[in-house]
C-alpha cells in the first residue's frame, strides 16, 4: 500500500492533467456562449448560403456526370430507385387491401351457408332419374 501512495504522489503529469481539464472547461464555456449568440447564427447562415450558392453549378455538373456514368454501366440512378420503391410500396398497399377484402369475403361466405341452411331451396332445378335437368334453357331441351 505504501508503494501505491508513492506511485500516485510521484506522478509528474498530474499537474498537466489538472491544467488541461481547467483549460477545456473554460474554453467550453466560452465556446457555448459564443455559439449561442445571434451574431454567430447570422454569420454561419451567411457562410452556408454562400457555400450552397457557389457549389450549386459544381453539384449539377457532378449529378449529370454521375447519371451518364450510371447509364453507361446500366445501373439505376437514385431517382429511378426511389421511383421503383414508391411503386413497390403502392403495390404492397394494394395487395394488403386485396388481402383484407378477401378475408372479408371468406368471413362472409362462411357465415352465409349457416344462415341459408334453414331456408328452403325452392328455386333449385329438379333432377330426373338419369341425372339430367328437367328444366329447359331458352325453351330448348
Amino acid at each position: 500500500m505504501a508503494a501505491e501512495k508513492e506511485a500516485t504522489a510521484a506522478d509528474p503529469f498530474e499537474a498537466f492533467r489538472k491544467m488541461r481539464e481547467t483549460y477545456l472547461e473554460g474554453m467550453s464555456k466560452v465556446m457555448i456562449d459564443a455559439v449561442n449568440t445571434e451574431e454567430y447564427a447570422q454569420a454561419s447562415g451567411a457562410l452556408l448560403n454562400n457555400y450552397l450558392t457557389l457549389s450549386a453549378p459544381f453539384r449539377e455538373a457532378l449529378d449529370k456526370a454521375m447519371i451518364m456514368a450510371l447509364e453507361q454501366f446500366s445501373l439505376p440512378s437514385r431517382q429511378q430507385v426511389t421511383a421503383l420503391a414508391e411503386r413497390f410500396t403502392n403495390l404492397e398497399m394494394r395487395l394488403d387491401d386485396l388481402d383484407a377484402k378477401l378475408d372479408r369475403i371468406v368471413e362472409l361466405s362462411s357465415v352465409a351457408p349457416k344462415a341459408t341452411a334453414d331456408i328452403p331451396h325452392e328455386g333449385k332445378r329438379a333432377k330426373a332419374a338419369d341425372g339430367k335437368s328437367r328444366q329447359t334453357t331458352n325453351g330448348k331441351r
